[in-house]
């Protein structure tokens, strides 16, 4: 069985968070999710527990991180395609993120771009080619 990762994140109005990540192409698994949580479903192996701060607090004693102010943690999905990694960042920026964030990567193998969701979460998405990462990585060894 393949590793699962579960990104905690936490959320100032959890409905809100829910809609857009359902906007960007997540899914609502209603099993683990209730009025203080909610486990959104981004593949077979990557979730992102959306939680009330009261909830995220049961979890730390350090100080929730404004993430409109201070970076807590870049999260990064892969993507198929350039086509794919265009449309990601599209869908969110429609769904109320913002878009690019940070400068878009592109390197010809590989090409990245970011959001920042409501709740100031930045979320990178990067497509890659990986026979021509390997050709390129490989000249300059």
């Amino acid at each position: 069985m393949p590793r699962m990762i579960f990104v905690n994140l936490p959320v100032t109005d959890l409905p809100r968070a829910v809609a857009f990540h359902e906007k960007v192409g997540a899914s609502k698994n209603p099993q683990f999710s209730d009025d203080t949580a909610a486990c959104m479903v981004f593949s077979e192996t990557i979730h992102a527990m959306l939680l009330t701060h009261d909830k995220f607090r049961q979890f730390t004693s350090k100080p929730i991180v404004d993430a409109h102010k201070a970076c807590e943690v870049l999260i990064c999905l892969s993507a198929d395609s350039r086509a794919e990694v265009d449309d990601l960042v599209r869908r969110a920026a429609a769904a109320g993120g913002d878009a690019d964030p940070l400068p878009v990567q592109d390197h010809g193998f590989m090409y990245g771009r970011s959001y920042q969701d409501p709740d100031g979460h930045i979320w990178e998405v990067m497509w890659m080619d990986m026979e021509a990462a390997t050709e390129a990585m490989g000249k300059g060894a």
